[in-house]
């Protein structure tokens, strides 16, 4: 069975989130249309933004899930990405902190998505 490939984030203005996202992840999208933009974040692997359901959208949405990004390096990595990402104006709505699985902060896009931050997983021991 094929592992998941597309990760979708609805939106209520798709040329503001993409710009958004675009300027966060330091990435192009893959295509453009009115409604879904896609940008490919690993061989085969999209994280999309939606537009066609913008009725779902709202700030009263309780948001529930996050998008995750995994940073390699240390709990200085971490910081860094935190305080570039401040520089950029984005909403921080969880400062950084130690967690069980290491240094983590969250943001949140124009629509209140949530963004986490945290190191890399360590492999498993053999």
């Amino acid at each position: 069975m094929p592992a998941p490939n597309l990760f979708l984030v609805y939106v209520s203005d798709v040329e503001r989130a993409t710009a958004f996202y675009a300027d966060l992840f330091e990435i192009d999208p893959v295509m453009t249309t009115p409604r879904y933009v896609p940008f490919e974040v690993a061989p085969g692997v999209l994280f999309a933004v939606w537009g066609g359901r913008a009725d779902l959208v709202g700030p009263q949405t309780p948001r529930t899930s996050e998008v995750g990004l995994m940073v390699p390096g240390s709990s200085a990595a971490v910081d860094d990405l935190h305080a570039a990402w401040v520089a950029k104006g984005v909403t921080v709505v969880e400062a950084p902190r130690d967690e069980v699985f290491g240094r983590t902060f969250v943001a949140a896009d124009p629509d209140g998505n949530l963004i986490r931050v945290s190191p890399v997983d360590p492999s498993p021991s053999p």
